[in-house]
């Protein structure tokens, strides 16, 4: 038999509220009624999502509930609903802790770096760099650095300006971790390290899984994949592979990966008035698939593979404080480092291409060159 959580406040609402708002809480899951004065609601899975759709039907009631709900701690989701399981007790799983403790997760893979962290020196902060990565990243010390946040290039089927695009996949693979090698050795304790990248389905290269891996191996913790839903649907009526057979169908994508790494540790220490995400943005964007239509202005900066400005947002905004020293090692026309300054954090941004940097340059304010 299950065991409900049960809620009860007093009853201040009209009678045609309560008839549609319980209506909406039957129908997410909770079991209503009256007694005496009082509203009492009975629930052990309850679909949240659904009850802030229809919110504005009977809006006083509706968010009474939800913010009663949000105040219970101890629930996990599934499926879009939230389970509060603490109170079904034949949902738990016995010897939880301990079962964790024995599989050694993310500490299978872990290693064990410095946490003694450093400064960037003062010439490199705030500044677009022209210089290739792999040079430039060799003068910074260990440590320096809070949040690295960059998409690679790809070198291949996209004319980059000053890059070669008949590199084999394992030179390229070798230029790219080579670089990453050194992301990971600049990385403060305590920092992330968050890549933009899509799957080179064109040449049946899963270039997102071995990007995780690569950094699985180097001893970061991985702390999650973002969907990035582009909402591009143009790839549903063109190159269909082999019409209407199973002899080899091409799968299309409207999506890239954002993967997000940890050095050291999963919580990153921060001053709590230097953490800048709302709440309605924390609790939108914490959700694993992010809506976001993609760059419009690719022309204009005459650079082909860019990813907007609310990507670079969502992303420094959540994982970093204000103040943060925010390096992108694939600059290109500086995305990530105009939205880092906008967002008061510190950057530097490096790429190789003289016209790219210049016009990096030229997306910043004056007075950071």
């Amino acid at each position: 038999m299950k065991n409900y959580r049960t809620l009860q406040f007093h009853n201040r609402y009209s009678e045609s509220d309560i008839v549609v708002g319980f209506q909406v809480l039957n129908t997410a899951g909770i079991q209503t009624r009256i007694n005496e004065d009082s509203v009492v609601l009975d629930f052990d899975v309850v679909d949240m999502k659904y009850i802030e759709r229809q919110q504005s039907q009977t809006e006083e009631l509706l968010s009474h509930v939800l913010t009663e709900l949000l105040k219970i701690r101890s629930f996990s989701s599934a499926n879009g609903k939230i389970i509060f399981k603490t109170f079904n007790k034949e949902k738990r799983v016995s010897g939880k802790a301990e079962n964790k403790k024995k599989r050694l997760g993310y500490e299978s893979f872990q290693k064990h770096f410095s946490t003694e962290n450093n400064e960037v020196p003062p010439e490199f902060l705030n500044k677009i760099i022209c210089a290739d990565s792999l040079n430039q990243l060799a003068q910074f010390p260990d440590n320096c650095v809070d949040l690295i946040f960059t998409s690679p290039p790809y070198n291949f089927g996209i004319n980059y300006n000053n890059t070669d695009d008949v590199n084999t996949w394992h030179d390229y693979f070798d230029m790219l971790f080579a670089i990453f090698g050194e992301c990971v050795r600049v990385l403060k304790s305590g920092g992330r390290i968050v890549v933009n990248i899509q799957p080179l389905y064109s040449d049946y290269v899963p270039s997102h899984h071995l990007v995780s891996n690569f950094f699985v191996q180097q001893g970061l913790i991985w702390k999650g994949e973002i969907i990035w839903e582009k909402n591009n649907y143009n790839c549903k009526y063109c190159t269909w592979g082999s019409w209407q057979s199973p002899s080899s169908p091409y799968l299309k994508y409207s999506w890239e990966f954002v993967e997000v790494f940890c050095k050291n540790t999963l919580k990153k220490d921060g001053e709590k008035e230097y953490a800048d995400i709302t709440g309605d943005e924390f609790k939108k964007w914490v959700y694993g698939k992010w809506s976001i239509a993609p760059e419009r202005k690719m022309k204009e900066y005459k650079h082909d593979a860019m990813f907007p400005e609310e990507l670079a947002k969502r992303v420094l905004k959540l994982f970093s404080f204000q103040n943060d020293i925010v390096l992108d090692p694939f600059n290109g026309v500086g995305t990530t480092t105009k939205v880092a300054r906008s967002l008061g954090r510190q950057f530097i941004g490096i790429d190789i291409d003289a016209e790219y940097c210049k016009t990096a340059r030229g997306r910043l304010k004056d007075g950071f060159f």
